[in-house]
């Protein structure tokens, strides 16, 4: 008998190593070059984007966490999603797999989901659904994976929580039919995975690669390097 009905992962720093500064630097250079043919500032686009970047997380539910992102962008820098979404798409499908250069390399990444297979029902890309579905795309493309490798992938279009709120790791049993308890959460940060996912009822374990702390929530629970963390998958 398989002891979890579902193993989720999350990405950025944990399936792709990555120090979040350099990312998203890097990410922003490469959007603000996209979107400059719109007369959008660099400095006040990265502003409206961490601007509906709050705005998604701090959404109660009531919409998709994509309407929450476009309604404040468009109040912050004055272009909405009909004028500006088009190129946004064309971004994250195309231009965005050059945000590589500023991730690190794994070459478990697969061996980690085949592992996670093996011991568990269901296996969730559990990644902040910050970015649309093509963007969750590219990035697992940085280590060899892609969608259908997942039984689910949250994205910014099918979801209306984000980390750390605890109702994130809760919507995502409902729309998978299991409990809280029978899942394990594997993540680099001990607020928005160990953190927020054990609140929600699930067991968890810290990647330290990329570890990204928090004070007022240290994890003192399983951790490991990822290779450690791959060890003790095939263990289950």
């Amino acid at each position: 008998m398989k002891k979890y009905k579902a193993i989720l992962f999350d990405m950025d720093g944990t399936l792709v190593p990555m120090v979040m500064k350099e990312f998203t630097d890097g990410y922003f250079r490469l959007l603000a070059k996209k979107l400059a043919k719109h007369g959008i500032a660099p400095a006040d686009l990265v502003d409206a984007v961490w601007t509906g970047t709050g705005a998604m997380v701090k959404n109660d539910g009531s919409v998709t966490n994509d309407v929450a992102f476009w309604k404040t962008f468009e109040h912050k820098c004055g272009f909405s999603r009909d004028q500006v979404g088009g190129d946004c798409d064309e971004f994250y499908e195309n231009e965005f797999i050059g945000a590589k250069i500023f991730t690190g390399n794994n070459p478990l990444a697969q061996s980690a989901i085949e592992a996670a297979r093996d011991c568990a029902d269901k296996v969730i890309l559990a990644s902040n659904p910050l970015f649309p579905l093509s963007g969750q795309a590219t990035r697992l493309k940085w280590v060899g994976l892609e969608p259908k490798d997942f039984d689910l992938v949250t994205s910014y279009e099918s979801d209306k929580y984000c980390k750390p709120n605890p109702k994130y790791y809760e919507d995502i049993c409902n729309r998978i039919d299991v409990q809280p308890g029978e899942c394990l959460m594997i993540g680099n940060d001990e607020l928005e995975d160990m953190y927020a996912a054990s609140n929600a009822g699930m067991d968890c374990y810290l990647v330290t690669d990329c570890v990204i702390p928090s004070s007022e929530h240290p994890w003192e629970g399983p951790k490991g390097t990822f290779s450690e963390m791959v060890e003790m998958l095939k263990s289950l």
